[in-house]
């Protein structure tokens, strides 16, 4: 069995939230297991206040209510508590890339927190049971660990499991190496921009990957068509998306 090789800690993250949608749902539970090069390990557990009412269609699956979280901190109030347990370590979970790392990112923008990911590794156990097996959490810690998941949707059991269930995939692929930056470029997707994905990176220049102009290069977008900036800002995208676009337009105007 290969074990995990790490030269700066890499963190386990699992939220339970308000909902799915990246731009407008909020945190209600964070879990981040922390493993050390040393294979010690630090756990973190945040029960929040998203600021919002649970639907209870979510409640049903978590098992969070409104009640359960009344008392607990904002999340802003949290925030730089979060940032420094995260500080220097590489970030992996489940279904992570596309769903808890976007979603924390935006946590972070809403309280104006600068939290930079620019440094950072990111590891998504999801991509790497899709990608060698072609299937829910469970479903792979049964498969890989043989045993049954409790507590499924606790944030602190999931992100648990997504850390037993990379060490097991370690173990059973030879072709997998057991360091971060391996593991990172073999769950890499396409190389986009935003984590919403609604910007990628196309023949080495930024290029929009949705609507009307799917395809085309932002830049050339912008100068053909400059209230595309404003109706984009204006609109519900997720605050990354916004922040990218202002990064790109920025460049482009101070190039004139």
């Amino acid at each position: 069995m290969s074990a995990l090789q790490l030269n700066r800690p890499l963190a386990f993250i699992d939220l339970e939230t308000t909902g799915t949608n990246v731009a407008t749902d909020r945190i209600i539970e964070i879990a981040i297991v922390k493993v050390f090069p040393d294979r010690s390990v630090q756990k973190k557990v945040k029960r929040i206040n998203p600021g919002m009412p649970i639907p209870p269609v979510t409640t049903n699956i978590h098992g969070i209510s409104d009640e359960d979280v009344k008392d607990e901190p904002l999340f802003k109030e949290v925030a730089n508590e979060l940032r420094q347990f995260l500080e220097n370590c590489d970030l992996a979970g489940y279904n992570s890339n596309r769903f808890d790392i976007p979603l924390l990112v935006e946590e972070f923008l809403r309280v104006e927190l600068p939290f930079d990911i620019t440094s950072r590794k990111f590891i998504d156990v999801q991509k790497i049971f899709h990608l060698m097996e072609k299937r829910t959490l469970s479903a792979a810690y049964k498969f890989y660990c043989d045993k049954i998941l409790e507590n499924a949707h606790s944030a602190e059991a999931d992100a648990s499991a997504t850390f037993e269930i990379l060490e097991a995939q370690l173990g059973r692929y030879d072709n997998l190496k057991a360091d971060v930056n391996s593991l990172a470029d073999f769950t890499k997707e396409e190389d986009f921009v935003d984590f919403a994905r609604r910007i990628i990176m196309q023949g080495g220049q930024e290029t929009f990957n949705f609507g009307k102009y799917k395809g085309r290069a932002v830049r050339e977008v912008l100068k053909l068509e400059p209230q595309y900036y404003d109706w984009m800002m204006k609109a519900d995208f997720p605050l990354n998306t916004k922040q990218k676009l202002s990064e790109i337009y920025t460049k482009m105007m101070l190039k004139k």
